[in-house]
This record gives structure tokens, C-alpha cells and sequence, in this order.
């Protein structure tokens, strides 16, 4: 089915990316597969006449030119046509116009719409202004990003981009693995800084007196990819941003924000939130879009049966493995997005293993090596993910621009702006959790190509995983296609949030009832309490921290879960690579296969004293997952309310987590072999949270029995968390959920909503306080809902750890209208 006009579809960038490397085949890159004939051959053939298929074709679109605009410096324009881009797309120029007026904006286009080279223009043209003062640092801009790679990417970028322009322009990076003599010159000499919102907070900030050069100077500050600022990472970093502005007044400097955004809603909005300052938004692409063909794909039924001899369908991994390998051979350049690292390494496995062998069945023998290894098939498909080594990541990335790879098994560290653009497909294994994220990966795929007024046809396909979410959108196309992205959802003033920034802006210069404007009204309320735990004192008219620690230490923006643990070779000392603290549990314990770039290790110990798991190559024909327990204790019921014979509490508690055992589980197939018992201590989460319980006459008169109360709980957990956002400016990804048909702590059924945050967030405090609209939004929501027995519309939730099950969508709208009968 054809549409005439999708406002989220995919959009291809109108022009190469500075510096992007020429295909190994330059005829090759002329020469480009028509997606609606690729996704035909797929879809042909007595193997895959059982899966399941909806395709979308979202239509080409020609691109809108538009001039430089006049300020810009025509260096900078020569330098930028040298790359074979000769007149900007109208929504850079747009974007470029308010820049140079000193008006802050945000540019929220389609994924490789160009969006770099909008505000990298303006930055390159008064930096080099800036270099004809007398001290060669007359301006200076600051580019913020949420990932070293993309910093490490931009730079690149930056660098080739300004190569014409001499040494008027000079970016360094400057995060956690610069050296301190480059730090050293970074500060000095720099007028293009490259770094991170946690080195701004916990670095650059603290010691602004050394930076008083560079920040007297700051003209433009870049933030890019503005919609991963969301949730309490995003508060957080509203507040660093603040602590910015504040410091660069100190020093009399008033720097312009440029801000870039995948497709999102009211973008403007958000950018107002994040920064503090009005905004502008541009939201129309304007760059050429070659055609998007989008399928909905689902692997079909095994012969396998699970439990109660339910059928299982073939795993996604496996369908996306078995698509990658196909659409390589076809030398179609291909990204299969992965939501695990875990599922990454193994459809890279699995698709060089197919690959291998589909060259030894049809290449002619030969009585020499070629010495050639892509000729083995092997090489040209490879694993993508977080806690690779920087330099394997930037191999990759060189290696899929020309070429010598055509197919990634990645996970999202490759959906952000790293430049992967010219793709000829996208493989989405398993809903990633939020439409935005979808259109940003399915955005990877198409490229522009010279003689045509449009970018080259793309195919995407999103492969549905085997749980009711994914089955849904499958089934329902216009929950994808129809529904608008979803907005970034975050509050800047959150107390929680705002209090240690405080303390950290007032150890940068003391605090003043000047400042009560930049961080919101909150703030006389909470320095007098931060007065009363003798964190601040009070002298003359400001205030000022008292402690010898370090004020910028009291928080983490990103909430980590501590040191990584490092992946060690057991036989060599060799560094694989690293695993976030918070997931060694459940991937590298004991006698868990890790994979890493192709090839199998098996780990032999898991020492979390010292942060490192042992491993040694070994190839065993299955794969690992670990299973885990989670219990919620009440600590204390700080508040509490009556409604009939049920009760609406507030108070802390403590989640458990533990990793208990693992499954073995044959590699494709995913038939379990065996469980193997772990002994592994639990994980604590000492936080905040409402819940609410319920009698048994409550539940007689909603007519909520034994045998479905399990599902119905569980359904009005989802439906509760889902909407809990609308009333506490929260993400869905900052909060949890635990229900339970019988507790410990209050003999009752119960749901709990708890704050995903050491200590609390102020979510559930919200909640508790507004639980009577929030509760009553909830039901109406799965009242409106017209689907039969729940979706993601109303109570399937896209991170749920028991894969939606059970869920009873009736029984839980009973429930709830039953509670809020007495609620006050």
C-alpha cells in the first residue's frame, strides 16, 4: 500500500558527509539494488512462504535548494563545495539564518538530512573570524555529544571538512581517555572543544578558571542528538547546561545553542526545556528521499512447543542472521540492528558461518589460496557494539564506508549519528522500544546518487520478536505507520535532580537570589534546606558550599552502576573489551559464552572483586542466558491514604535482583539443553515508590478471581507505569514495577511503581500525590483502547522481563474502576 506522504519516514541527506570515503567499487555505488525487487527475493520460495509480511512503500522526494546565506564566510563555502556540496538544502540554510542572528535552534530532520553540515557552517565561519584576533582564539564553540564515538566522528569530520581553512580551526576532543599534555593543550589552544555533558559537570565546570580563554570566547555551543537527553539523564544535563550559562556570564559571554534531534515531537519545546532559552525549530526536511520500503516481518512457527505445548516461532536472532547473510551475498550493504550485544555477535556469528559455507558449495576448486579473506565470506560481516576498543569501532565504521564489509550485526551504539549513511538496507531486530528509535535506525538505510533528483530506493524490514508487543505491531501496521513519534520527555526542575546541582553551581561561584531565575522555582525552597543539612552557608547576600569534597561528585548524571568489568583472555592478559557493571551478572558470569568479533569465548571466572572476567576461545554449539529473580521489600510507609478497603501508600523500598542460573541453549534452534544453578550475590536498589493495595471484597465486587488476578495486576502495572509520564514528567524508562498477587509486607494483591533511581527520583512521590487523575487516565486509557485483550496501546509494555505475560486486559479495567470507586 502506497502513501503519498509520511511526516516520519526515513529522509537520505542531500549531500555526502564531509570526509566520507569513496566505495571500494565506484561502479558498484552507481549501481544500486531496487528494494521492492530485493525484499521480493527474499520473500520467495518454498523456505519462506510461511512468514508473515506487511510492506509500506513510502515514496521518493525530490530535494529543495536554497543559497548561503550572506554572513556566511566564503572560505567556509569553499571549503564545503571542495566536498561536492554546492548549495545547502533549504532547512540548513533556515538553520544557518537564525544562527548567525545569534537566535538559538533546533533541527529536527530525518536521519542523514544533513543536519552536521547546518550547524557546522556557522561554527566554521566565526571561528574563523575568531582566528584574526591578535591571540588566534578571538571565538570559540563547544560541541557537546552523549558518546565518545560520535565526538571521535565528528572530529574526524571536522578535520577534513576545515582542511582548506589551515590551522584557523582547531578541534580537539576532551573526554575520560584524553592525556593530560592534550588536555593541557586543549585548554590553551583550542577554539573547536569536543566533549561529553559528563566532562562539562564533573571537569571543564569545576575548573572553569582554567578555561576562562576558551569560555570568554564561547560563541556557539553544539548539543547533538538532543533527543537522547531524556528522563533524569535529561535533567541532569538541563542543569549542567544552566551551570554553563551561569559560568559563561561570569566571564561575559552569551553563546548561542545549535541543537540537532532525530524526528521528534515538539522538538522546539524540548529544546526550551534543555536548554532554558527560547528556541527556534526547524522541523521540515527539505533533502532528497529516495524510496523507503518498509516490511513487517514475522518469523514463522516451529515445530518446537513451549510451555502448555504452546508453538514457538523461530527466533528473531536467527530470521535476521539468515536475512543478513542473504541480502550480503547479494552484495546488498546491510545493518542488523540488535537490541542485546549478546544477540549482535551471534547474528554476526551465524551470518559468517552461512556466508562460508555458501562460497565453498558454489566457488570452483582451486589448487592455490587466493589469499584474498574476504574471498571466504567470513570477514565481510561483522559484529558492532559498546565495549569494543576504540580503534575496533573505528575500523569497522572505515570498513562498512567502502565497502570491504557489507553487512554489521550492530547494536544502538550505531543508531546516533555516527556516520553509516549510504546503506542499501536496515534490518530492526525486535521493536526497539519507542517509534523514534525505529525511524532512526530505519533512517540508516538509502544514500543520494548523482543524475537522479532523489536518494536511491532503501529497504528496511523490522523482524518481530516472539512475545505479544512485537506479534501486535506486526498485526497492526498502524500502530508504526499512523501513530506520530514520541516527544522527549524530561523535567528540568526535578528537586531531586536540582539539589547537588546547586551545590555544585555554588562551588563554582556562590550563589546569589540572582540565580532563583536560571534554575527554576524550586531553588529558594531547596538551598534553605540545603542550609539546614549544613551543605551551604550563607554569607553577606550568596551562598556558598562548605565542604572539602567536591561538589560536582555528589552525583552521577548518568545514575552508572560502577566500574565496567573488563574481559580478559585468560591465556595472553589480552583486553577484549569491556561489559557495563550493572549487566557482568547476566553476561559474563561463569560458564557464560561471550562472543566478540566472530569469535566464541567461554567464561572460566568472574572475579568482581578486581572487575574482570577470565575467558578462554572455545566453540561449544549453544548459546547462554541468564535467569533472574526480582523482590521488593517495603522499608518504610511514609504515607498513606485510605480508599475503601484498599490503601494508596508512599514510602522506601528496596529491590532485589539477582542472577540465579543460566540456560543452555543450541545456537539457531534455541532448544534448552540444560540449567546450570549460579551463585552470585544479589544486586540492591534502596529507592522510592507508591503502590496500592487491594481487599478481598474489592476484588469479589470487580469480579477479579483467582485464576486471572496474576494478569490483571500485571495489566494495570504496564497500563499505570505507561501513563505515569503525563503526571510526572518522567521517561518509562526511569521507573519499574513489581506486582504480586499476595505480598509479604502487606498481605494483600499489590502494585508497586517504584523510582528506577538510587534514593529516589521524585516520580513516585508525584505519583502518590496525583494518584487519584493518574489511576483514573490509566483506566480510561484501557477503557478507550479498542483492541481485544491488550496491546502496547494500553497494557503490553516494551521492556517487560516476563515478555507480557500474563496479562488480563479486562480484568485489570475492572480492578481499577473498583479501586477508584473509593479513591479520594
Amino acid at each position: 500500500m502506497a502513501r503519498e506522504q509520511h511526516p516520519r519516514s526515513a529522509s537520505v541527506d542531500g549531500d555526502e558527509p564531509p570526509g566520507t570515503p569513496a566505495p571500494a567499487d565506484s561502479r558498484r555505488a552507481e549501481i544500486r539494488p531496487d528494494p521492492a525487487a530485493v525484499l521480493d527475493r527474499l520473500t520467495t520460495g518454498a523456505d519462506r512462504a510461511d512468514r508473515r509480511t506487511h510492506t509500506e512503500h513510502l515514496p521518493p522526494r525530490a530535494g529543495r535548494h536554497a543559497d548561503w546565506p550572506d554572513p556566511i564566510r566564503p572560505e567556509v563555502v569553499e571549503a564545503i563545495q571542495t566536498t561536492g556540496v554546492t548549495r545547502p538544502w533549504e532547512h540548513q540554510a533556515r538553520t544557518i539564518e537564525h544562527a548567525v542572528r545569534g537566535e538559538s535552534v533546533i533541527i529536527a530532520t530525518g536521519t542523514a538530512s544533513g543536519k552536521s553540515l547546518a550547524y557546522l557552517t556557522p561554527v566554521l565561519s566565526t571561528l574563523l573570524d575568531g582566528s584574526e584576533a591578535p591571540n588566534g582564539r578571538g571565538t570559540t564553540a563547544l560541541y557537546l555529544t552523549p558518546t565518545k564515538a560520535l565526538a571521535a566522528d565528528q572530529r574526524r569530520a571536522v578535520r577534513e571538512l576545515a582542511a582548506p581553512l589551515g590551522d584557523s580551526v582547531r578541534a580537539a576532543v576532551y573526554d575520560g581517555d584524553t592525556p593530560p599534555e592534550e588536555r593541557d593543550w586543549t585548554r590553551r589552544f583550542a577554539n573547536y572543544v569536543l566533549t561529553n555533558p559528563d566532562m562539562l559537570h564533573r571537569a571543564l565546570l569545576p575548573q572553569h578558571q582554567r578555561w576562562s580563554s576558551f569560555l570568554r570566547s564561547l560563541r556557539y555551543v553544539v548539543i547533538d542528538e538532543c533527543h537522547t537527553y531524556r528522563g533524569v539523564f535529561g535533567s541532569h544535563v538541563a542543569q549542567v547546561l544552566r551551570r554553563l550559562r551561569r559560568i559563561c556570564a561570569r566571564y561575559g559571554a552569551d553563546p548561542v545553542f545549535l541543537l540537532a534531534s532525530a524526528t521528534a515531537a515538539e522538538p522546539g519545546e524540548t529544546a526550551q526545556r534543555l536548554t532554558g532559552l527560547p528556541t527556534a525549530e526547524i522541523t521540515e526536511d527539505t533533502s532528497p528521499r529516495g524510496e523507503l520500503v518498509f516490511a513487517l516481518w514475522e518469523p514463522p512457527l516451529t515445530e518446537t512447543t513451549g510451555e502448555r505445548g504452546a508453538p514457538v516461532r523461530r527466533s528473531a536472532t536467527a530470521e535476521a542472521a539468515e536475512l543478513l547473510t542473504d541480502l550480503a551475498l547479494r552484495e546488498v550493504r546491510t545493518v542488523a540492528f540488535v537490541r542485546s550485544r549478546r544477540g549482535a555477535e551471534l547474528i554476526s556469528l551465524i551470518a559468517q558461518d552461512r556466508m562460508t559455507a555458501a562460497h565453498r558449495s558454489s566457488a570452483p576448486r582451486a589448487t592455490e589460496p587466493t589469499g584474498d579473506a574476504t574471498a571466504h565470506g567470513g570477514p565481510r560481516v561483522a559484529a558492532y557494539r559498546g565495549g569494543y576498543l576504540p580503534e575496533e569501532r573505528r575500523a569497522l565504521e572505515r570498513q562498512l564506508h567502502t565497502g570491504e564489509l557489507l553487512g554489521l550485526a550492530a547494536t544502538n551504539a550505531l543508531e546516533l549519528g555516527v556516520d553509516v549513511s549510504g546503506l542499501d538496507a536496515v534490518l530492526i531486530t525486535g521493536y526497539p522500544g519507542t517509534l523514534a528509535s525505529l525511524w532512526q535506525q530505519a533512517g540508516r538505510a538509502g544514500r543520494v546518487s548523482a543524475g537522479t533528483p532523489h536518494g536511491q530506493g532503501a529497504l528496511a524490514i523490522l523482524i518481530a520478536r516472539d512475545d505479544p508487543l512485537d506479534t501486535y505491531l506486526v498485526h497492526h501496521p498502524e500502530s508504526i505507520f499512523e501513530r506520530p513519534v514520541e516527544a522527549t520527555v524530561f523535567d528540568p526542575y526535578n528537586p531531586y535532580v536540582l539539589a547537588p546541582h546547586l551545590c555544585a553551581a555554588a562551588a563554582e561561584l556562590p550563589l546569589t537570589d540572582g540565580d532563583v531565575a536560571l534554575f527554576g522555582s524550586e531553588t529558594t525552597g531547596l538551598i534553605r534546606r540545603l542550609e539546614e543539612r549544613k551543605l551551604l552557608r550563607r554569607r553577606g547576600g550568596a551562598w556558598y558550599w562548605t565542604r572539602r569534597e567536591r561538589a560536582a561528585d555528589l552525583t552521577d548524571i548518568r545514575g552508572g552502576g560502577g566500574t565496567p568489568v573488563q574481559v580478559v583472555e585468560a591465556d595472553t592478559g589480552r583486553l577484549l573489551g569491556t561489559v557495563d557493571a550493572a549487566a557482568a551478572h547476566a553476561t559474563v558470569h561463569e560458564g557464560a559464552v561471550h562472543l566478540h568479533q566472530g569469535r566464541t569465548y567461554v567464561v572460566r571466572h568472574l572475579d568482581l572483586d578486581d572487575n574482570a572476567a577470565l575467558v578462554e576461545e572455545a566453540n561449544p554449539p549453544w548459546t547462554t542466558m541468564a535467569r533472574d529473580t526480582t523482590a521488593l521489600s517495603v522499608l518504610e510507609t511514609e504515607a498513606e491514604t485510605p480508599w475503601g478497603g484498599a490503601r494508596l501508600c508512599f514510602g522506601s523500598v528496596e529491590v532485589t535482583h539477582q542472577v540465579v542460573s543460566y540456560l543452555r541453549r543450541r545456537l539457531v534452534t534455541g532448544q534448552v539443553m540444560g540449567e546450570t544453578k549460579l551463585d552470585l550475590p544479589p544486586r540492591t536498589l534502596r529507592t522510592r515508590a507508591v503502590w496500592w493495595t487491594m481487599s478481598e471484597d474489592q476484588l469479589d465486587a470487580a469480579g477479579v478471581g483467582e485464576d486471572i488476578l496474576p494478569g490483571a495486576l500485571h495489566a494495570a502495572e504496564h497500563a499505570a507505569i505507561g501513563m505515569l509520564p503525563l503526571f510526572a514528567t518522567c521517561d518509562r524508562w526511569d521507573i519499574g514495577g513489581v506486582s504480586i498477587s499476595l505480598h509479604p509486607d502487606t498481605l494483600l494483591p499489590t502494585v508497586f511503581v517504584y523510582d528506577g533511581h538510587a534514593g529516589g527520583a521524585g516520580f513516585a512521590e508525584r505519583a502518590f500525590h496525583r494518584a487519584q487523575d493518574w489511576l483514573t487516565a490509566t483506566r480510561d486509557a484501557i477503557a478507550a483502547c479498542e483492541c481485544e485483550a491488550g496491546c502496547p496501546s494500553c497494557v503490553q509494555s516494551p521492556k517487560c522481563g516476563n515478555g507480557n505475560e500474563p496479562l488480563h486486559k479486562r480484568g485489570a479495567l475492572r480492578l481499577l474502576t473498583e479501586l477508584l470507586r473509593h479513591a479520594d
